[in-house]
């Protein structure tokens, strides 16, 4: 059960989620979107919030900074949040414009949101769970994009309903979070899409 757990944590780990989202983006859209504009967008992403912040990751463990890729301690979490909220600044300043997507665009804006407010409650301590924010913003974005569309993506929405209760689950079960930063996760993740949609939907 903990090697299941375990792989639950990697895969929906939250460096994944703007990936994630943006390939969703383009499997849902009903729009004609050219391979230009998707590649565009797909690989900048990919490189601006994968592989530049496993990069961090390793410079930061090998300085000490760090010791693990959860950053159990609230002291840990700060120069990685640091990082990926610039990353995801440079997302939207410098990735979507160029190829802009409305859909796409608010997404990250939801996403920086929920990055900053995690950042804010670091400093009064408290240690809130990157995986339930990550997972519960693209959960909610699925159900916004299914409004928008108009179109039926109810298994996708059934499957990360259920993705969000297995990564819940992983980080009570490898006791990484409390039940309140759990819960405090998951209403970052919903409430950083919901605010963004008034701007698009």
């Amino acid at each position: 059960m903990k090697l299941f757990f375990n792989a639950i944590s990697y895969i929906f780990h939250p460096i994944f989620i703007p990936i994630y989202g943006t390939v969703a983006y383009f499997l849902s859209t009903p729009k004609y979107t050219p391979l230009e504009a998707q590649s565009g967008n797909i690989l900048p992403i990919f490189i601006l919030t994968i592989i530049i912040p496993i990069v961090s990751y390793l410079i930061l463990r090998n300085l000490g900074v760090v010791k693990s890729i959860f950053l159990s301690s609230i002291q840990e979490r700060k120069y990685p949040i640091y990082i990926y909220i610039t990353l995801l600044l440079l997302v939207l300043l410098k990735v979507i414009p160029n190829n802009y997507i409305a859909e796409l665009y608010f997404f990250f804006v939801g996403l920086t949101g929920a990055a900053f407010a995690c950042l804010i409650l670091l400093f009064f301590n408290f240690k809130t769970s990157l995986h339930l924010i990550g997972v519960s913003s693209l959960f909610m974005y699925l159900i916004t994009l299914s409004i928008h569309f108009e179109i039926n993506l109810l298994m996708g929405i059934c499957l990360f309903a259920l993705i969000l209760g297995l990564v819940a689950s992983s980080r009570i079960y490898l006791k990484a979070h409390t039940r309140p930063e759990l819960v405090i996760g998951l209403l970052i993740g919903l409430l950083s899409q919901l605010l963004t949609v008034r701007f698009w939907l």
